[in-house]
């Protein structure tokens, strides 16, 4: 072999070595790799794989029912006819569900687009609406149709294959005594992908094809009222068909909501808000001839013993049931138009409102603390402020009186007088380091400027202004104050050249002086008007502190929770938020004050016909002026026994006049019904249920008189005319 041949040969010798060691360590990956799937991750795999082969069905649990203080469902659940799509069934049609789609459509007078996008899976690129649950369910596409709909569908099986009709349950509201109640009581919609996060977060199963409390006490019990899920765990073949059921854990359906609610009440609570409004809206007012247009307006119910709600209304209001099924995107912008008066917004709590008068059992209250006396003072027709006149209503004038019966009168220029002389201690337009504010101090201390934690969503704060205040308001709009000073309000002065020159001239104020805290502001304050702002659940509860002894409660509708078996599983008892820092000689003398008001005084017309000897009453009435609107009609009273029940009713009607002309009528009928007054028994002790209702073990309720009709009220006497 020659020299070159054995060079060959080398080197075909050498690569063929080299390909030797490539494929073996080939080889070796492959085996380390097989060994790695199949050794120490093969059970991952495998269990994946089983995985893979099961699906889990949701089996809805039943929503719990609200109830009254009674046992009266306010909500619960009715069986409806809901039609259904099964989704692989139409897909495996020949023309994919698009003849069947087209038929459902035009019975249930839709879209098959409309249809197609509800019954499509949802995903991160597919938007709403879609369908969030499990794609072996059928999905639900009308709920709560009529019989002869389903019928249709069902007897023409062969037209729509895939399509069912079946039994479901949908929220209703019994309405007992035609109550409304809305603004309590709240609505379903669909959980939002922040909700599902924040349940996971917290360990509790959520779908996303569950329905959720929006509103009222439907959003702040949901987590009872809903109930927990049932899961059926379902094997499936290669093409997603369940082929047999493995496992079933049962749902638990949800717990009953026992309220303090009283139907009857809230019922006559909601007519006399209605009747207060066509009052208002029946008289003309005196500084622009017109009549009053009672926009909007609210009343609330509180025990004062406990500080439960029995009763609160609002209007405008809404009717609840069209949250039911679905609600269109036109009935949701209907619900939330300013146009429309806002409906959805309950003005029982989240109405702000000038207290005007009855703020003054608050201005007494910090008096009284502060060392004044309830001695003498001068009613006189006016108090001057520097070059500045503040008068009293109408003028009236009742020379020296006592401060009870500036009280029962409502003689502001007593208030006046007293409220400068505390801006003055203060140091006036140069403030002391740390001025005592006795009147802003003392409405904090009965709870105004800050939410009273009602158990109820989306709750206003009001506002009680103060130095501090308004320092801090003025260093938000001092810009805005300024430009408005130079531009002034072009936008108005086509339609209202004068409230234009009154906004701007307001506005070269503001821009200039806006921080200080004027001897004008510290007056008008001290009657319930200028820069404070209560809601009408605020009022009611100042009242009831009053009325109970000098404690103030955390208002609360729910009572307790109870599970469909009858078992109590919360109960819910009063909370305590503070004792008021007054003396025992201060609320007696409130308390003797506001009864002089109920029976001598500006409240007296309502009370004109009330048995007094029986059931003593305590009142306050208001009228607010607010610039560029009519006055607001304030009127808040109690009545009962020291040693029995006491009851706060307060309502307020934006532009409806005067306190005791428009809402006192109303407050008093309210007042008859807690006392059976309007059924010809007056009843010292109240008629309203103390236990809890009793709910059986099979989860039925007590069995109840018919809630059909309330007793017809006797005929209502001339509305009062007098001024407060």
């Amino acid at each position: 072999m020659t020299s070159t041949q054995s060079r060959l040969a080398d080197r075909r010798h050498a690569r063929l070595m080299v390909l030797r060691v490539l494929v073996l360590a080939l080889l070796a990956t492959l085996v380390a790799r097989l060994w790695y799937l199949q050794v120490r991750t093969g059970q991952t795999f495998r269990d994946a794989a089983a995985a893979n082969d099961v699906r889990t069905v949701i089996n809805p649990a039943v929503r719990g029912d609200i109830l009254d203080d009674l046992g009266r469902p306010l909500v619960d659940n009715k069986s409806a006819l809901t039609l259904s799509v099964d989704r692989n069934t139409l897909l495996g049609t020949k023309d994919h569900g698009v003849s069947t789609l087209a038929r459902l459509a035009s019975v249930l007078g839709t879209t098959p687009q409309t249809i197609s996008d509800e019954i499509r899976p949802c995903t991160s690129k597919v938007p709403k609406p879609c369908w969030n649950g499990s794609l072996l369910q059928p999905v639900p596409i009308a709920r709560n149709v009529s019989v002869q709909q389903a019928l249709q569908v069902s007897e023409q099986h062969e037209l729509f294959p895939g399509v069912t009709a079946g039994p479901d349950t949908v929220r209703r509201f019994p309405a007992p005594y035609s109550l409304n109640a809305a603004h309590i009581l709240g609505y379903l919609s669909p959980v939002t992908e922040n909700e599902l996060a924040a349940a996971t977060a917290k360990g509790e199963v959520m779908q996303r094809s569950d329905l959720v409390g929006r509103a009222g006490l439907e959003e702040t019990y949901d987590s009872y009222l809903r109930g927990q899920e049932g899961e059926t765990q379902v094997s499936v073949d290669i093409l997603g068909h369940a082929q047999a059921t493995l496992a079933t854990k049962p749902p638990v359906n949800g717990d009953h909501l026992v309220t303090s609610i009283d139907a009857r009440i809230q019922a006559v609570a909601e007519r006399e808000l209605d009747n207060a409004v066509k009052r208002a809206r029946s008289q003309t007012s005196p500084t622009n001839g017109k009549p009053y247009a009672a926009d909007s307006a609210a009343t609330v119910v509180l025990d004062a013993r406990t500080g439960r709600v029995v009763a609160m209304a609002s209007t405008p209001t809404y009717d609840p049931n069209v949250f039911t099924g679905g609600i269109s995107q036109a009935d949701y912008s209907a619900l939330t138009s300013t146009s429309a008066g806002t409906p959805l917004l309950s003005r029982a709590f989240q109405g702000q409102f000038a207290p005007g008068s009855t703020f003054k059992a608050v201005t007494t209250a910090a008096m009284l603390q502060d060392g004044f006396g309830t001695g003498t003072y001068d009613c006189s027709p006016a108090f001057k402020i520097g070059g500045q006149s503040f008068t009293n209503f109408e003028g009236e004038a009742f020379g020296p009186i006592s401060l009870k019966r500036a009280i029962e009168v409502s003689c502001d220029t007593v208030f006046y007088g007293v409220a400068y002389q505390m801006w003055l201690r203060d140091g006036g337009l140069k403030p002391i380091a740390h001025p005592l504010e006795p009147i802003a101090t003392m409405a904090h201390a009965f709870g105004l400027g800050a939410k009273t934690g009602i158990d109820l969503p989306g709750e206003a704060k009001g506002d009680i202004q103060t130095r501090a205040e308004k320092q801090a308001t003025w260093n938000t709009m001092h810009t805005i104050w300024c430009k408005r000073a130079k531009d002034g309000y072009p936008e108005l002065l086509g339609s209202d050249p004068a409230r234009a020159a009154y906004l701007q001239a307001i506005a070269k104020e503001n821009c200039t002086d806006g921080y200080k805290y004027q001897p004008g502001d510290a007056a008008i304050s001290a009657i319930g008007q200028g820069g404070d702002l209560v809601t009408p659940l605020q009022l009611a509860r100042v009242y009831a502190a009053v009325a109970n002894g000098g404690i103030l409660y955390q208002p609360q509708i729910g009572r307790a929770l109870v599970s469909p078996d009858g078992k109590v599983v919360k109960d819910l008892p009063p909370i305590v938020t503070r004792k008021l820092p007054v003396s025992a000689s201060t609320l007696a003398f409130l308390e003797d004050a506001l009864h002089g008001t109920s029976t001598e005084g500006t409240a007296g017309p309502a009370f004109a016909a009330w048995p007094e000897n029986l059931i003593p009453t305590y009142a306050k009435t208001g009228t607010a002026e607010v610039y560029g609107k009519q006055t607001t009609s304030c009127f808040v009273a109690f009545a009962g026994t020291e040693t029995g029940p006491r009851y706060v009713v307060a309502m307020m009607v934006s532009q409806g006049g005067t306190g005791v002309g428009t809402s006192g009528p109303s407050v008093e009928a309210i007042l008859a019904a807690l006392f059976g007054v309007d059924m010809g028994h007056p009843d010292a002790k109240g008629t309203l249920p103390t236990a809890l209702p009793a709910v059986r073990p099979d989860g039925l309720l007590p069995a109840l008189p018919p809630a059909t009709t309330l007793p017809t009220p006797p005929p209502p006497s001339p509305s009062p005319t007098t001024k407060q």
